[in-house]
């Protein structure tokens, strides 16, 4: 295609996962329970995190930014799609893709540098137990927060500032359920060698740290628990990170999903199909994978619930 500087497209069409008609009110209704557990569960997780007194620790402060993240995820691509379901329409508009692929990327870069915020406070606790209170300061808690949000803002911002200098032509077909960075860029009609470098080096300075830090993080952690006598301290030492440990390998193997399949228009269904993973059912199971394997939480959940029941029969 040859580019045309001066093009300037009104809408996009996100084809979704499938054009059978007779499959889309079996799409809405999943994703649909999907979200609905989503919300419930993150938001339920941040309510016991603020309520409870006992929980209010470093990492408990940071999974609850987590569940908020994750809240944010699911709202900026989900809802979006169950309305083109329900309608019967496939059109977002050029200002809305540029928005909701924005905010995806900000969201998902976010979510990244949490995992890895979460791992060093892991390894701070469990490498460093009697400097712990002192490093992981609300102060510095605060910070690693707020330098986790500016990266992200940053990079989001200059993603799509490279996507708003290409030119689309007419009738562009996103292969996905919401505009996703990759496959916008393959819809471009103009050149996008340098859009393809600054994704490239963005993924390996944004994904690679992080990634590189959490596997450090767990490597030292390791080693300190190896050095633990008892069989029942090193359990207690690993149930800490088994939870977090789970999230960071459904995020990352997702991720990875994604890339490789979004960086061929030929393999765009198993992109999609991985996206679903990180988009929609890992921010629904984090709840679950806190909650179930986390006694602290299980033990804030009845704490809760007993107030509940007790104001309930007060009034």
């Amino acid at each position: 295609m040859e580019p045309g500087n001066n093009t300037r497209i009104s809408v996009f069409l996100l084809l979704g996962f499938s054009e059978e008609p007779e499959l889309q009110p079996f799409f809405f209704d999943l994703f649909l329970s999907m979200y609905l557990i989503t919300m419930f569960g993150n938001m339920l997780i941040i309510l016991i995190i603020i309520s409870d007194a006992h929980l209010h620790t470093p990492m408990y402060f940071f999974l609850a930014n987590l569940s908020l993240v994750d809240i944010c995820i699911t709202t900026t691509t989900v809802p979006k799609m169950l309305v083109n379901i329900h309608t019967q329409s496939k059109v977002i508009t050029y200002e809305g893709c540029i928005t909701q692929m924005y905010f995806f990327v900000l969201l998902v870069g976010l979510d990244d540098f949490l995992l890895t915020v979460m791992a060093y406070d892991r390894f701070i606790a469990i490498c460093h137990p009697l400097q712990y209170t002192v490093i992981m300061n609300p102060q510095f808690c605060g910070l690693l927060v707020l330098v986790s949000w500016i990266i992200s803002v940053l990079q989001s911002l200059l993603e799509s500032l490279m996507v708003l200098r290409l030119s689309f032509c007419t009738d562009v077909e996103i292969h996905h359920f919401f505009c996703e960075l990759n496959q916008v860029v393959l819809c471009a009609c103009s050149d996008t060698f340098i859009n393809e470098i600054v994704m490239c080096l963005l993924a390996v300075l944004l994904g690679g740290f992080p990634l590189t830090g959490i596997l450090f993080s767990y490597y030292k952690i390791l080693s300190s628990i190896r050095m633990i006598s008892s069989t029942q301290g090193k359990y207690k030492a690993f149930s800490t990170c088994a939870s977090h440990l789970s999230v960071v390998s459904l995020f990352y193997f997702s991720a990875i999903g994604v890339y490789i399949g979004s960086s061929t228009t030929h393999n765009a269904h198993s992109g999609t199909t991985a996206s679903v993973l990180y988009t929609i059912v890992t921010p629904m199971l984090n709840p679950f994978i806190y909650s179930l394997r986390n006694k602290d939480i299980k033990e804030a959940l009845k704490r809760l619930l007993r107030r509940e029941v007790i104001k309930g029969h007060l009034s």
